[in-house]
């Protein structure tokens, strides 16, 4: 049973940041344009307006990249920054557990992005799709092609 699971370990992940990456993006799109219930209830953030309009955006992006897989551990980490800010300095105040003070949510996202900060985007996710280059500089990774061996 075991094997099985390990071997759908990458796939689990995958589907994991993906819907993880779209429940964040559709939070961005509800504030930055009124869509899906809008910002609190309706409506939209202000534009530039500190926090919320940042947040938003943070929201948007972040959650876009991770749910395509593109950037995820970049991605991951500052959506997983804005999300610890949330919660320190809205929710956190209120009340010293998430239950109590509505910051659930904050929570949630903020220990889900840091889990990809460090797993990356398992499978099905477009950073596979362009090498990657390992501490001496030579390109690594599933996208990278071998040459042919040559024989004389």
């Amino acid at each position: 049973m075991s094997i099985r699971l390990n071997r759908a370990q990458p796939y689990a992940l995958g589907l994991f940041r993906i819907v993880i990456g779209f429940l964040f993006a559709c939070h961005g799109a509800a504030s930055l344009f009124g869509v899906l219930g809008g910002a609190m209830g309706g409506g939209t953030v202000p534009a530039g307006t500190w926090p919320g309009w940042y947040a938003a955006v943070i929201q948007l992006v972040g959650g876009t990249l991770v749910a395509l897989g593109l950037g995820t551990r970049v991605a991951a980490l500052v959506s997983s920054g804005s999300m610890a800010y949330a919660y320190f300095k809205v929710h956190q105040p209120e009340s010293l557990f998430p239950l109590q003070n509505g910051g659930e949510a904050s929570a949630v996202f903020c220990w889900a992005f840091l889990l990809l900060v460090f797993t990356g985007s398992g499978a099905l996710g477009l950073d596979r799709l362009f090498p990657s280059r390992d501490s001496s500089g030579r390109e690594s990774g599933p996208a990278r092609e071998k040459a042919p061996a040559v024989s004389v």
